[in-house]
């Protein structure tokens, strides 16, 4: 019996050898590392907050195939503070305009969007002169192009359905 006991110790330290061989190869290639260094948090940018600014005029326009949006938008508008009668809406030139936009002129006119846009339950907002009124340049004007992301409508199709 006494055989068997020395094969069966020289079994368990031939295994110990093998495990603490693997481990210290595994360290030396730096497949493990035993002390980890922390991972800088890398701190989130804050989003910019907009400001409500009930002094800009609003133009909102339905760029969707469903009617009425734009009267609802601006009595979103007006229940949260622009005078009624800065408000004006009315139906964009084309139906098929995927996200609901807030489009402003110049810089300095970005947080008002951005404001306008968390009133109206969010949009995208972008900068750009094509709304803006040649006659006068310097009006406060925001434009909401309502898109097909806010209608409970599908969009029609031009073309007929295939057979």
């Amino acid at each position: 019996m006494n055989g068997w006991v020395v094969l069966l110790w020289s079994f368990v330290a031939a295994l110990i050898l093998i495990v603490v061989g693997i481990f210290v190869a595994l360290v030396l290639m730096g497949r493990i590392n035993l002390f980890p260094a922390a991972e800088p948090t890398i701190a989130p940018t804050p989003e910019e907050t907009g400001i409500i600014d009930p002094t800009y005029s609003v133009l909102v326009l339905n760029a969707t195939g469903e009617d009425g949006l734009d009267v609802q938008m601006r009595e979103t508008i007006v229940n949260n503070g622009w005078p009624a009668d800065s408000v004006s809406y009315g139906t964009a030139g084309s139906q098929d305009f995927a996200d609901t936009t807030v489009y402003y002129v110049s810089e300095a006119d970005e947080l008002a969007a951005i404001g306008l846009a968390d009133v109206i339950g969010g949009a995208e907002v972008v900068q750009d002169d094509f709304y803006a009124d040649p006659n006068d340049p310097e009006q406060k004007q925001l434009v909401i192009v309502i898109g097909t992301d806010r209608s409970t409508v599908a969009p029609e199709s031009e073309e007929p359905p295939a057979e």
